[in-house]
């Protein structure tokens, strides 16, 4: 399908209709930011996780005592959104409920998700618009991915800086699923040097979150500055044992299902259940700096 593009003086984004998923963001000087996708090591980009974040038992969910099947991460990233509003510097795309997301997703709902730029930094923002006569339960999520080393960066090191400077405890991932016990953090006042082979476990996941804001930097000082709202857990990823060029950070609102844990959706950390009629917004902004 053809991608929609906006662009302003700094910054060139390019986004497509599947997953309303964010494909390039591109600087002036023709440095690519994002990741590009290669199949060889994982094929998402930026994808928008609804109605569940992360895996769930036997990739199935039950709802109001109804089985469902659900792959991990849900189903609005394989969705075809329609762009709902477009100008030179943002745009709005939305998924509505239909007969194919009521055979996984038994509710009606809109998902908006908007792109706007302001200099170099690029605004995303999810809103879920609870359109069915009972409350609906969901998670959340964003799952960016950004080119690592950065766009001339390589050979130097990399660190992941949080705005609070705290050591956020982590908790491991089995098979997909959340593990029982809390880890020791990885960050050091706030600082983690990254090094592939701090994901040949799978992600590094903060339930209790890390703040509202990270940099994702270089040596030279080149880097971003990544913030979220209304997202209160918090993940770093690359593909494990593959050293993959790229590093995630993914804020949610959501988690995966506990190990042992049932497979009922608003049983899962830090599922919402929205009232009819209600609407719930997130949100993610990414600035290139340097």
């Amino acid at each position: 399908m053809d991608l929609i593009t906006i662009a302003n003086a700094d910054l060139r984004v390019a986004l497509a209709p599947m997953g309303a998923e964010m494909q390039s963001i591109t600087t002036a000087d023709g440095g690519e930011w994002l990741w590009h996708g290669d199949p060889q090591f994982w094929n998402g980009r930026a994808p928008v996780l609804f109605p569940i974040v992360g895996k769930a038992p036997d990739d199935q969910v039950s709802i109001e005592g109804q089985m469902f099947a659900m792959s991990q991460h849900g189903f609005a990233r394989r969705s075809i959104f329609t762009l709902a509003e477009q100008g030179e510097d943002h745009c709005r795309f939305e998924l509505r409920a239909s007969e194919v997301t009521h055979e996984v997703y038994p509710f009606e709902f809109v998902l908006a998700v908007s792109y706007r730029l302001e200099g170099r930094k690029v605004v995303v923002e999810a809103e879920v618009t609870n359109a069915d006569g009972r409350p609906i339960p969901f998670g959340l999520g964003f799952h960016p991915a950004f080119a690592w080393p950065l766009p001339g960066c390589a050979g130097e090191e990399h660190r992941a800086v949080l705005d609070n400077g705290a050591e956020p405890a982590r908790a491991k991932l089995e098979g997909g699923l959340l593990g029982p016990d809390m880890l020791p953090s990885p960050f050091k006042a706030g600082e983690l040097v990254l090094e592939h082979g701090l994901f040949d476990e799978d992600a590094l996941v903060f339930p209790q979150g890390a703040g509202s804001g990270i940099r994702f930097v270089a040596e030279s000082g080149k880097g971003l500055h990544f913030t979220w709202s209304n997202l209160p857990a918090f993940a770093l990823w690359s593909k494990p044992k593959m050293e993959a060029p790229f590093l995630c950070l993914e804020p949610w609102h959501g988690m995966a299902a506990r190990v042992g844990a049932g497979p009922a959706l608003e049983e899962r950390p830090l599922t919402l259940t929205l009232v009819p009629g209600g609407v719930a917004r997130f949100g993610f902004a990414v600035e290139v700096l340097g």
